[in-house]
């Protein structure tokens, strides 16, 4: 694949070789997590550290998921700390924590940050290592604690990906990446998310969508399973946003959310997310902007930015959600694509602008100076991004 241009490659058949890994066990069932303790017993575990938010505790969520784990003669300790992008001292805190426990499980059980901290318990508590010496690809060792996640949000899709995302003390946005951290088991039980407020369903669901089409145009292993996968996502999710932020209670297309969700998780997870996300880390770290509104605010730009480089990759996207453009040629259709996801984006119940998040015209060479280090997730971009690249894109939202 050539390092500037994937249009010659996208909707050929011919790639190159693939790997492909994602999580072995899948439960989609609206009350799945009341079966906790039967998948729990499958895994041979006898006492598990149900890593949470306190916001969970106080919504009601927690206790059900409880009751089923203790029905099934499973002990349970719970940790009710997690904080958003969750912060060095958080992750450790936890990690001690589940030491003292002497658990042999961890379930995660909430948003990203929840499912991200209950991976580096899981790691950590089984196989003790310096944190911020495993920032990076493939640094961590196991063997790791037996982990199932349990998503509230239909965002992240963080319990079918090898990624988690730490906040560190110099307020940078690092990833720890590696396939222990794929769990033994995910349950999506949509009754979970019934209770999402607008603005939080509408900052994950945009940010799924942002992991669809960044792993569709994702230049360096973008594969024939993970388009599958980000095609699907995508339409699941762009019809059903709407109708969730319509009627929260909507179980249908809550579960349609969850499952566009997942799917999207395990098409990143193995076509890795680019700019937007690049561009993105630097808002939560600095500003601690929900993830979801990070991607949502910088996605236009970007977008706008990539379409000369990706033009027939989001020509095929463009398709795919608006009947309209089917029979467009590749310029028309790549602009409505664009269009009408700028247009979604505008339609969403949160700010939309950097101002709105605090940030002013003298935090940008900062943020672009630090979006320039996530190069993991800049490589893949479809058109090289440089540091003035990354001023212009953050200016274009100020």
């Amino acid at each position: 694949m050539t390092p500037t241009n994937i249009n010659t490659h996208v909707g050929d058949i011919h790639h190159s070789d693939f790997t492909f890994e994602t999580t072995p066990r899948i439960l989609a069932q609206v009350g799945g997590a009341a079966r906790l303790g039967e998948l729990a017993r499958d895994l041979g575990v006898g006492r598990v550290f149900v890593v949470t938010d306190p916001g969970l505790v106080k919504a009601g969520v927690v206790e059900p998921a409880l009751a089923g784990l203790r029905a099934a003669g499973i002990e349970t300790v719970l940790y009710t700390e997690v904080q958003a992008d969750p912060p060095e001292a958080v992750v450790l805190h936890a990690v001690a924590a589940a030491r003292a426990s002497q658990a042999d499980a961890v379930i995660g059980l909430g948003g990203g940050s929840s499912l991200d901290t209950a991976k580096l318990v899981a790691l950590l508590a089984g196989h003790p290592q310096n944190l911020p010496d495993i920032y990076g690809i493939n640094l961590a060792r196991g063997p790791r604690l037996k982990l199932i996640q349990v998503p509230t949000t239909a965002g992240t899709g963080s319990e079918v990906t090898a990624i988690a995302i730490v906040t560190t003390p110099s307020h940078e946005k690092k990833g720890v990446v590696s396939p222990l951290l794929y769990p033994d088991a995910a349950v999506l039980d949509a009754t979970l998310t019934l209770g999402l407020p607008p603005a939080v369903t509408a900052m994950t669901g945009i940010d799924a969508m942002v992991h669809a089409i960044e792993a569709y145009t994702s230049r360096l292993k973008k594969n024939p399973l993970s388009d599958s996968l980000a095609t699907r996502a995508l339409m699941l999710l762009y019809a059903n946003l709407p109708r969730v932020l319509a009627d929260g209670r909507d179980v249908t297309a809550r579960a349609a959310m969850l499952q566009g969700s997942l799917l999207a998780g395990m098409a990143f997870a193995n076509a890795p997310v680019a700019a937007v996300h690049a561009l993105a880390y630097p808002l939560g770290g600095h500003f601690h902007v929900p993830h979801g509104h990070s991607n949502a605010l910088v996605l236009a730009p970007v977008l706008a930015f990539n379409r000369s480089h990706a033009e027939q990759a989001y020509a095929e996207l463009g398709r795919l959600i608006d009947p309209a453009l089917s029979g467009a040629d590749d310029p028309a259709a790549s602009h409505g694509f664009v269009d009408a996801m700028t247009r979604l984006v505008g339609a969403m119940p949160f700010g939309r602008r950097l101002a709105e998040v605090g940030v002013t015209a003298g935090h940008i060479p900062l943020l672009a100076a630090d979006a320039m280090k996530v190069q993991r997730l800049l490589v893949n971009n479809p058109r090289p991004v440089t540091l003035d690249d990354a001023v212009a894109l953050y200016s274009a939202v100020l």
